[in-house]
């Protein structure tokens, strides 16, 4: 299955949502009108690529100018709206990206990568009830045989927010993955955007095992035994269990405390 992390972080994901709607838009202030038959359009298609390009090439402020003057000449897109959304939350404007993933949503109530854009946005913003609402919709549709597309993702970006000088993605999956049991995973990029560590949340079997032996009241009320582990391709590190549910506000709290105390360099910082 594959990940979806939301509308424009990823090229991939990216060029979907741009081809899904061929002109691009953004919602502009409520205040901007569409311009009449006496203006002289922009190229609107070819701002939106060159919002494009610059957020493949970890230019957001870049990114959004050019999303935001496609929209001057069309606010009515929802395509480059996520866009816009996504180019501002990666500089941390959380109140602009709500703006721009609500208007995507009004003008395509049915998109279902509306819903990847917006808990991001409202999970940026401290949206906290309006974000799980969106989750919810998401493990909804993620069920449901009539949204194909949502139910051959994994998983969705869930939070993008910042630690030190580092640029954390949260990423929730709908089901636990894999052997261990993988429930959330958070990547740790450096400025340029470069991946350079990430950490995982995970509760495997055998582990659990031994776990709800110790303690039958709370595996029997569901809860499990949870591991942190950090890793790139060379290195692993196991940085403390806890036991409970997978509350992400809980675990999130955990994985900020991780990389605070983290003195040196990650490892992927090391092989640059």
């Amino acid at each position: 299955m594959r990940l979806i992390y939301m509308a424009a972080l990823f090229p991939v994901c990216v060029a979907a949502a741009w081809g899904h709607a061929q002109t691009p838009a953004i919602p502009a202030d409520a205040s901007q009108s569409t311009p009449d038959a006496q203006t002289v359009l922009p190229d609107t298609k070819a701002l939106a690529e060159q919002g494009l390009a610059a957020l493949k090439a970890n230019q957001p402020q870049q990114a959004l100018d050019s999303f935001q003057k496609a929209l001057q000449a069309n606010p009515d897109d929802a395509a480059v709206n996520m866009l816009a959304a996504t180019a501002a939350l990666s500089i941390y404007k959380a109140d602009l990206a709500v703006q721009y993933a609500e208007r995507a949503r009004q003008l395509e109530p049915d998109n279902w990568k509306v819903h990847t854009t917006l808990v991001a946005a409202y999970a940026a913003a401290g949206k906290k009830e309006q974000r799980d609402q969106e989750r919810e919709i998401l493990r909804k549709l993620h069920d449901d045989p009539h949204a194909p597309d949502a139910m051959q993702t994994s998983g969705f970006l869930l939070e993008m927010f910042p630690v030190k000088q580092y640029r954390v993605e949260a990423v929730e999956y709908f089901h636990p993955v894999g052997k261990l049991h993988l429930y959330y995973r958070f990547q740790i990029r450096n400025p340029q955007g470069k991946r350079v560590w990430q950490i995982d949340v995970e509760s495997n079997d055998f582990d659990q095992a031994s776990w709800a032996k110790a303690h039958p009241d709370e595996a029997a009320a569901g809860k499990r035994q949870f591991q942190l582990t950090g890793e790139d391709a060379e290195v692993h590190t196991d940085y403390r269990m806890y036991s409970g549910s997978p509350d992400y506000d809980s675990i999130r709290a955990q994985i900020v405390e991780v990389i605070e105390a983290q003195k040196m360099p990650f490892p992927g910082e090391q092989k640059q």
